[in-house]
């Protein structure tokens, strides 16, 4: 049986909280992280399905892990007016129910910040990947300016116990390289609302393959 976790109140929250941050930006980073993916792609973290729209037509198949019930249903929705092939499949990021070097891309969307085992999450993409293959990230990151970095340290609690158990000081991009990775290309910003920073907004989008 495929392993899940329950988040009742941040995944009644989140789609409110999604809509609102596309409406303000987020469907641009989605688009700029998915530019130019192709062939199987697997989905780390689903959430609702916000990325499903955004893949190009090059795209065979996406396979969606999403170990949230609620937000698994919702992503279920989404598949069903996807322009590609999405199947929706319960699962952890630290164990994937899928097949070694099946994927020629994997997405990490918004997700790392939430997984309890990063390294262990970012072992099992290389996993799955193929020879060749690539990651596909936009997560938002712990800043690297001092003064914004006291602020998220100090939020840090209840924003995790709110956010279902969402971390504002994770250094990705370094969990990213430390897990077998090179970094291709990486843009750093912060995601603005109404011109206004929020604790998330330091981010990065980019892509990645597995060292040889």
């Amino acid at each position: 049986m495929a392993k899940t976790v329950s988040h009742p109140l941040f995944s009644r929250l989140y789609p409110r909280i999604n809509a609102f941050a596309e409406a303000h930006g987020s469907i641009e980073h989605r688009q700029e992280m998915l530019a130019g993916v192709r062939g199987r792609v697997v989905e780390i973290g689903a959430g609702t399905g916000s990325n499903f729209r955004y893949y190009p037509p090059e795209v065979t198949q996406v396979v969606a892990v999403e170990p949230e019930p609620r937000l698994r249903a919702l992503a279920e929705k989404a598949a069903a007016e996807a322009p590609v092939p999405v199947e929706v499949v319960a699962g952890l990021a630290e164990e994937l129910p899928l097949e070694d070097d099946g994927f020629d891309v994997a997405v990490c969307s918004l997700v790392l910040c939430t997984i309890g085992d990063v390294p262990g999450a970012l072992a099992e993409a290389r996993r799955v990947l193929k020879p060749g293959g690539e990651l596909r990230f936009y997560e938002h990151v712990r800043s690297e300016r001092s003064g914004f970095r006291r602020v998220q340290r100090a939020l840090a609690l209840p924003w995790r116990l709110v956010g279902g158990g969402c971390h504002l000081t994770r250094d990705t991009e370094r969990a990213i390289r430390e897990a077998g990775f090179t970094v291709q290309d990486i843009r750093r910003f912060y995601f603005l609302i109404n011109g206004r920073a929020n604790p998330a907004s330091p981010s990065i989008i980019g892509t990645a393959r597995p060292s040889t």
